[in-house]
């Protein structure tokens, strides 16, 4: 038991997320104390900025000195919502070599120093519990970790971020352009006025690291993933998505290859309007995970926002408290199966390509020969006349990313081609649909 029937916290950050999280654990302190098996009080509050108007949390409890949140000395439990990289990494680290364990919504901190911390975790026998570093209010990191870790899981895919989710489906349900969309999410505060950690896919790419880690058991860091966004994309790549009953989402994936290896990559990506993920509209998120014996299970919910967030941070909270009430420790990270990590050259994937050609006899003879001099299966060809030009839309079967590129390459080179207009992954396609060997014109 916790020595006063007390369990006291200190709190790093009192943004959107921070503020919240101490008021409900004020205003909801006689429930979380019969879930917790004992009161849950906020001693302190670290803030960058102790004159800000916070309202519904004390003044009396702000400190600027953040040092003395985590070495306070009544403290049991550190809530870190403050962000970035540091000081966020030294404090935690100093609280978990003091015994405190700790709650963390640092999603960009754990994907680029996650073993370290997870190191000093285990080394303090201290717990240290992340659901809102992923997806919001959505339990996605427990069930990884605990729920399905007798399982083995081949797949996490999903759609985790919800500024792009936001603008994709505008451009696809209103036939908007990327840059009208994306004024509209900043004018409602779906997207930072400096959006590039959203849109180009680094908000993702930290997000699937983690899961990937937790998923197959292998160390991931944010610098394994590959991450392409969303700002190249057009009103026509919707459109031609459109007509082939496709949606474009920006997906984020982690596997293990045919070869043993994990693969991580954020891209914009064609899947199915039948695949469950299609469905996913606006802010909201979702995650498709698929295990060997479980099978496919999705999570849905807001990934995002103060409320949801601290959602997570509160179950994470009376999870440790528990633990300290009653005793015993939460799941502990694994890297005992360290597979290697693929290049994004290694991993196969069905593509859709876009060209702009000379409208001649012999384009489509000579563009198909490409294809096959570098091993990539052609299994569709539409084509449009545009006067002296054409429009080629080809959906390839598998094909390596390295033999892509190269097929790419060679293309730009053509005098017929005048322009690869775009290059988009395709997910989520039943390999043995009886029209994969079809070609149209």
């Amino acid at each position: 038991m916790s020595a006063n029937s007390v369990i006291k916290v200190g709190l790093l950050g009192a943004g959107t997320v921070g503020s919240e999280v101490a008021r409900l654990i004020e205003s909801d302190q006689s429930d979380l104390a019969a879930r917790s098996g004992a009161a849950i009080e906020v001693v302190t509050i670290g803030v960058r900025d102790k004159g800000k108007d916070r309202p519904g949390v004390s003044r009396d409890l702000l400190t600027e000195d953040l040092d003395s949140v985590v070495t306070h000395p009544d403290v049991e439990i550190v809530i870190e919502v403050m962000g970035g990289i540091e000081p966020a990494r030294s404090l935690i680290v100093k609280a978990l070599n003091g015994k405190k364990s700790v709650v963390t919504a640092n999603k960009a901190l754990l994907a680029k120093h996650g073993a370290e911390i997870f190191a000093a975790a285990k080394a303090n026998g201290v717990d240290l519990y992340y659901e809102a570093a992923v997806a919001g209010a959505i339990p996605i990191v427990r069930p990884l970790r605990e729920s399905i870790v007798g399982d083995r899981v081949k797949r996490v895919m999903g759609i985790v971020n919800g500024t792009t989710n936001y603008i994709l489906t505008k451009m696809d349900e209103e036939n908007a352009s990327y840059d009208s969309v994306l004024k509209e999410a900043q004018r409602l505060g779906y997207a930072e006025s400096d959006p590039t950690a959203d849109v180009e896919g680094h908000d993702a790419a930290a997000k699937i690291a983690i899961l990937a880690s937790l998923a197959f058991h292998t160390s991931v860091g944010i610098d394994d993933v590959f991450a392409s966004g969303i700002s190249h994309l057009t009103s026509r790549d919707i459109e031609i998505a459109r007509a082939i009953d496709h949606v474009i989402k920006l997906l984020a994936i982690a596997e293990v290859t045919n070869k043993g290896a994990v693969s991580v990559r954020v891209h914009p990506t064609l899947i199915p309007r039948s695949h469950p993920l299609a469905a996913v509209r606006n802010a909201f998120n979702a995650v498709f995970v698929e295990a060997k014996s479980a099978g496919e299970l999705m999570f849905y919910g807001r990934g995002a926002g103060g409320a949801p967030t601290a959602s997570a941070v509160l179950g994470d909270l009376v999870a440790i408290s528990r633990h300290i009430s009653f005793g015993g420790l939460g799941g502990r990270e694994s890297d005992y199966a360290d597979l290697p990590i693929a290049s994004i050259e290694e991993v196969a994937t069905r593509y859709l390509i876009r060209l702009d050609v000379a409208d001649r006899p012999g384009v489509l003879a000579t563009v198909a020969q490409t294809f096959a001099k570098h091993a990539v299966s052609i299994q569709t060809v539409r084509q449009s006349g545009r006067g002296e030009d054409a429009e080629l839309v080809i959906m390839t079967h598998s094909a390596l990313d390295k033999d892509l590129a190269s097929t790419v390459s060679e293309l730009q080179s053509l005098d017929m081609v005048k322009r690869v207009e775009s290059v988009l992954r395709v997910e989520g396609v039943d390999p043995s649909d009886s029209s994969s060997n079809s070609a149209r014109k």
